[in-house]
């Protein structure tokens, strides 16, 4: 319902809401605990419908949901306000609540140690890192497609287990997802004849070669299309399907934000960091394979407000440097982290280790490999068409790199119009 409330796509936009909390303050939260929701002590909840018009009508909310904030419904196409911020930070606010008094209940009637989540409420990655700090169990695991699209993935496992009877086996303490790395891939040989075919130019580099070149190229503010071996299973990139950045430029987020994504200049940038690292530039030593964890950037790594910061607001906080990572370090203070294993993706992890040998930053920024509402890209064509419609500098595919300079620009087409904003 706040998703629609604040003009993003229902069932689709609701990570910006999340995204966009930490620009406002949480002064509707009392608003929504008083009217909308009853929290029972063991996290149980009640919605009061009388607010709400999605079971018999055609939106979300209703007129007395706009009465109790005092706003009409955001259209997609109106500017983002202060109080559309304080919604998306109250809500956030109520639902980490909810979630906490949710995790707590769980482990003081089970006595559980260990804590699994799915659903889409899942990928509310700030509330994860809530759940972690709050210390009440020694291990979390978020699945990697806690959305929708994980019941796919559910109801394969169930026609498995129950249909044909196969046996239940644990991983034994390793990652069943394997990564989550379980999408299709292409031999070297199908990559060079399909970029031929699509009329790219390119070298091929040894295999030795790929995690050097490419770190210099990230060194140097270089935008990088990065496609490699098994695509992901879920709506995160994970180094397999990514556009990479130099997390230490001040102007890698507005350029990947408006250039390259064509997607809303308050969106965050999530860090991809070397898991052996992680506790030395975040306040995080766990691990967070899937991107599923917010932690705040470790003070170590942090850059004290200016005097002239101190007064703004709104979108304004995008102008802040806060850290010695801006591209990755979110208007709080906050990043969404993966940690990379090598065992897991030894060439992202090698591409990270040369990185950090260039610059001393063990990461890197880490967003999916398409434009703004377009499915990740899965082909070597799909990358191409990408790399040719947007600012991206270097596209590696494989062992395949290529420059945009050396790309034939009669072959730059501007699909981007054909999917719907999210």
């Amino acid at each position: 319902a706040f998703t629609y409330y604040t003009g993003f796509k229902v069932n689709s936009g609701e990570y910006k809401v999340m995204g966009l909390a930490p620009y406002g303050t949480p002064r509707f939260a009392k608003a929504i605990r008083d009217h909308l929701i009853d929290v029972k002590p063991d996290g149980s909840f009640r919605l009061d419908q009388t607010y709400f018009d999605y079971c018999t009508g055609l939106t979300m909310t209703n007129a007395k949901f706009e009465a109790l904030f005092g706003l009409a419904p955001r259209k997609p196409s109106d500017p983002l306000d202060q109080a559309h911020m304080d919604l998306a930070a109250s809500v956030q606010q109520v639902v980490e609540d909810v979630v906490l008094d949710l995790t707590r209940a769980v482990q003081r009637e089970t006595g559980a140690k260990n804590l699994c989540l799915a659903g889409g409420v899942a990928l509310n990655c700030v509330a994860n890192g809530k759940i972690w700090r709050d210390g009440q169990f020694e291990n979390i695991w978020v699945q990697p497609a806690a959305g929708d699209a994980g019941g796919a993935l559910g109801a394969a496992l169930a026609a498995y287990y129950i249909d044909r009877g196969q046996p239940r086996t644990t991983s034994g303490g390793s990652d069943g997802m394997q990564g989550s790395y379980l999408g299709p891939s292409f031999t070297q040989d199908e990559i060079e004849t399909r970029l031929r075919q699509a009329g790219a130019i390119f070298e091929t580099l040894p295999e030795s070669d790929i995690a050097a070149k490419t770190a210099a190229d990230l060194a140097a503010n270089a935008a990088v299309g990065w496609f490699q071996g098994r695509m992901e299973f879920g709506p995160r990139a994970l180094g397999a399907r990514s556009i990479l950045g130099n997390p230490a430029s001040a102007d890698t987020q507005k350029t990947l934000n408006l250039k390259v994504k064509f997607r809303e200049s308050f969106r965050p940038f999530a860090p991809a960091v070397l898991a052996e690292d992680v506790a030395a530039w975040f306040e995080f030593d766990g691990d967070s394979p899937y991107m599923l964890m917010v932690a705040d950037v470790h003070p170590a790594q942090r850059v004290a407000p200016t005097a002239a910061d101190a007064d703004r607001k709104g979108l304004d906080l995008l102008y802040v440097n806060r850290s010695k990572i801006p591209a990755v370090t979110h208007v709080d203070g906050s990043a969404r982290i993966q940690t990379v294993h090598a065992a897991t993706n030894p060439l992202f992890h090698a591409l990270l280790t040369e990185f950090k040998r260039l610059t001393g930053i063990p990461v890197l920024v880490n967003t999916s490999f398409n434009v703004r509402s377009e499915p990740i890209v899965c082909s070597p064509e799909d990358a191409f068409r990408c790399f040719m419609a947007t600012d991206l500098d270097v596209l590696v595919v494989g062992r395949s790199r290529l420059e945009k300079s050396a790309q034939n620009p009669a072959l730059k087409v501007d699909y981007t119009g054909n999917f719907e904003p999210d």
